[in-house]
């Protein structure tokens, strides 16, 4: 695990200059490639973290031949792939095993790229070809942003880093609006979109392909994960869960086995997380995990974490967030380069920091809900056509006030079915995350591009839980859930491994029949038939929470004067929402739930604190 940046037709930046914008990414090691290309110079920069083959002979950039290559991420099936090249590995780093298979396969390489089980993003010269090549793994736990303009090109793992390249280069950026306005109404930006013009993310499960004589940009898909949804099903539910095992023990030991360092775990007290201490626990004993307590009881599992910790004798770690909220909020939010909504990167951030003091890796549960059915949403949806009958009743009924209990979940309900019939790309964002959805002043061209995924997803011959089971891999994950832990995990130099997401397993979900994933009210229905057989009955049957916070009454309590404060003196907000609408929300004067509140606070004060940073460059 690293970072990465590169710059292209620009004048020379001196090394320090980019390792001081990306060192949390990589503190072990640091290095430079300088090329003069056809049309003008090149430079790749990479920041360290030594987890696989420490040696320096692993050291990057690394070059073979006509070839550079500068990787971020694990290939945990790496040295199954070298088995029949013809290429002199000099050591045993998955870097090098992809210089190995491009000098095998050659360009058509990229079209191979599924073989891979591992998290990546790479960008490789070809000296030769004059090409520069760029590449994202299939679901998108690696990020790799590029800014262009004709033909200059900056490209980095963190928009933070771009933003303080072309900072040095004396380029400021412009605001898209268009985006904001997008993320305003959804919580996330969609899928390349970035808050910045000209700067965008190289999609997952896609390679770019930048031409040096022509400087035109093609880029492809490699892997689509609908077309799993597309293959028999498997109905029997004792092979399903034979599989399902078998395959997570395999993606725990590679990703175990993989590091030349400790491995530790994240430990929410769900069961995702409480499955994979569980099967690692068996293959390394003394496994250190780690966990997040809470005073407010509604958000607090460590009760749960600490019981499972406990039966598998890890050395756990029960951490309460510190007093520093305040001053650390700022940094926490700041360290996204963009406007970042999900509260719960608060205690990723913290649960970080405590698992570095003592390891470099952890294994965590990421990609569990939306390949094996884990939202409570998803029971609602599949009621859909009995809800419709009594849609009309939401507009008469008293607003909910209480988020958790059995009236808000049916007035919600209530609610979905009335926009489903109105609007899909609404229906689905009311479902998830349920910001601003239904502001029409933030209807933008950004919306009218996902209102028509939406649309092709509920009308592409999909079941109605695969609709959204694939919506929320391509929105919800890849947007925002494996953004947050990336950045919050690499601010400390600790690299997140996710055993849901290994190859074998993302290809085996969608084949599962629906009934094993959502069977009437239980979700993730085979995860608990395997959890049986390892995890207290307790925690196979708590409900989904993993590090969600108590938004609404840290806003009301700690972080009261904080996001009021910055709300009420707003520089970038009030171009998107009128101010006394600001000022109303602040003084509760609108007469939303509490908890909606929040979350609408909470992203306009994202938003704010993002600006702060975007204006010192």
């Amino acid at each position: 695990m690293c970072g990465i940046a590169g710059a292209l037709n620009f004048s020379k930046i001196p090394l320090e200059e980019v390792y001081s914008l990306m060192r949390h990414r990589g503190p072990d090691d640091k290095g430079v490639f300088e090329a003069k290309t056809q049309g003008g110079f090149l430079q790749f920069f990479h920041a360290r973290l030594s987890i696989q083959d420490l040696s320096t002979l692993a050291r990057q950039p690394m070059q073979r031949g006509d070839l550079c290559l500068l990787f971020n991420g694990e290939i945990y099936n790496h040295l199954q792939l070298r088995e029949g090249l013809d290429f002199a590995f000099q050591t045993h780093s998955d870097t090098e095993t992809l210089l190995g298979l491009w000098t095998h396969f050659g360009e058509a390489f990229l079209e191979r790229l599924g073989m891979l089980d591992g998290m990546f993003a790479f960008v490789l010269y070809d000296a030769k070809n004059q090409k520069l090549y760029f590449a994202r793994d299939r679901m998108g736990k690696k990020p790799l942003f590029y800014y262009k303009q004709e033909s200059k090109m900056v490209f980095a793992s963190e928009l933070n880093t771009i933003c303080g390249i072309l900072k040095f280069f004396k380029m400021p950026l412009e605001i898209e609006e268009e985006a904001i306005k997008f993320y305003l109404e959804s919580g996330f930006f969609y899928q390349d979109s970035t808050p910045y013009k000209q700067v965008f993310a190289i999609p997952n499960a896609h390679y770019g392909i930048l031409n040096l004589n022509t400087f035109q940009l093609s880029i492809k898909p490699y892997f689509k994960l609908e077309s799993y949804y597309q293959l028999p099903k498997i109905t029997k539910e004792q092979e399903a869960l034979e599989q399902c095992e078998s395959l997570l023990k395999q993606s725990i030991a590679r990703r175990i086995e993989s590091s030349d360092l400790e491995v530790g775990a994240f430990l929410s007290g769900g069961i995702d997380s409480s499955l994979i201490v569980a099967l690692a626990s068996q293959m390394k004993p003394d496994l250190r995990t780690f966990t997040i307590r809470f005073e407010n009881a509604a958000f607090d599992e460590s009760y749960l974490a600490e019981r499972t910790a406990h039966k598998f004798g890890t050395k756990h770690q029960s951490l309460t967030i510190s007093t520093n909220l305040i001053q650390d909020v700022p940094k926490i939010l700041q360290a996204y380069g963009r406007p970042f909504f999900d509260s719960s990167a608060i205690p990723s951030f913290y649960v970080a920091k405590a698992a570095k003091e003592h390891l470099s890796v952890v294994l965590n549960g990421d990609g569990a809900d939306e390949l094996f059915g884990g939202y409570r949403r998803y029971v609602g949806h599949l009621l859909l056509p009995k809800i419709l009958l009594f849609s009309a009743l939401a507009r008469r009924l008293p607003k909910p006030s209480v988020k958790q209990s059995l009236y808000n979940y049916f007035y919600r309900l209530l609610q979905m079915a009335g926009a489903y019939k109105q609007n899909l790309g609404e229906y689905y964002l009311r479902s998830t995350t349920d910001i601003f959805a239904g502001f029409h002043s933030f209807r933008s061209e950004t919306f009218n591009i996902f209102q028509r995924e939406v649309e092709s997803m509920f009308k592409g011959g999909y079941s109605p839980l695969a609709q959204m089971l694939l919506l929320d891999a391509k929105n919800l994950l890849l947007c925002d859930l494996l953004p947050k832990m990336d950045i919050a995990t690499m601010a400390h130099s600790l690299e997140a491994r996710s055993p849901f997401l290994s190859k074998e397993l993302v290809e085996f979900a969608p084949t599962l029949e629906d009934n094993l994933k959502v069977r009437g009210k239980t979700t993730k229905y085979l995860l608990r038939k395997l959890a049986q057989k390892y995890l207290d009955k307790k925690v196979v049957q708590a409900p989904k929470r993993g590090f969600e916070v108590p938004l609404s009454a840290w806003i009301e309590g700690e972080l009261k004067e904080l996001v009021l404060d910055t709300l009420q003196a707003p520089q970038i907000a009030q171009i998107f929402l009128p101010k006394n609408r600001i000022e109303s929300l602040c003084n509760a004067s609108y007469n939303y739930p509490r908890e909606k509140r929040a979350k609408m606070l909470w992203s306009l004060f994202a938003l704010e604190i993002w600006n702060q940073k975007f204006k010192e460059n």
